[in-house]
């Protein structure tokens, strides 16, 4: 019973992410976009598409760039977190527990905690289609998966496993070289009326 509860286990986390980049390479492969990030201490109503509740657009009135805006409100929190495969929280998460999360918070849409099952949400669409929300996936080696959220301007927000949260370049050559592939898993008028309820 105790070895089947163990092998349970392994399989649960299978569907984790678990692209690993050479840690002597990092910077090559993992590029930020500081122009992107709002610095931490700058106050959320004083942000570009921030403000008071009563602020806040209607749904005929949400771009994609207000739903970029809430994924970057999203970004300062999780910023610089390290990654911990099976990891769920801001002492360590791995990269499909951070979208499952991010999606919860700024857009109340539960989605699953794998890669496994969220590469099976919404509709997939291609890389030159990709617009803020849209999760992309790579498969660095035949048994692994990886996912991030693009944030725009060619950048995706993710859980690296060697350094942490971050953002980094979908046209870096480490990136580019393990795309798999890019899916919308909630439209944007659906996006919109959440992020007007708010």
């Amino acid at each position: 019973m105790r070895h089947w509860l163990g092998s349970l286990a392994v399989l649960a986390l299978l569907g984790g992410c678990a692209a690993q980049q050479p840690s002597t390479q990092s910077q090559y492969y993992d590029v930020a976009m500081p122009s992107m990030s709002t610095p931490k201490t700058t106050p959320r109503s004083k942000r570009p598409g921030g403000g008071t509740a009563a602020a806040t657009p209607s749904p005929s009135t949400v771009s994609w760039a207000t739903i970029r805006t809430s994924l970057m409100s999203e970004y300062d929190a999780w910023a610089g977190t390290p990654y911990r495969y099976g990891g769920t929280s801001r002492s360590g998460v791995d990269c499909s527990a951070l979208v499952q999360h991010i999606f919860r918070d700024s857009f109340d849409i539960d989605l699953p905690r794998t890669t496994l099952g969220q590469v099976l949400e919404g509709n997939k669409i291609s890389k030159a289609a990709l617009k803020p929300g849209d999760l992309v996936f790579f498969r660095p080696k035949r048994s692994d998966r990886h996912v991030g959220i693009y944030v725009g301007e060619g950048y995706f927000m993710h859980a690296s496993s060697s350094t942490g949260v971050r953002l980094s370049k979908l046209d870096n050559p480490y990136w580019s070289r393990y795309f798999w592939q890019a899916r919308r898993p909630i439209d944007r008028a659906d996006i919109s009326e959440r992020l007007a309820m708010k």
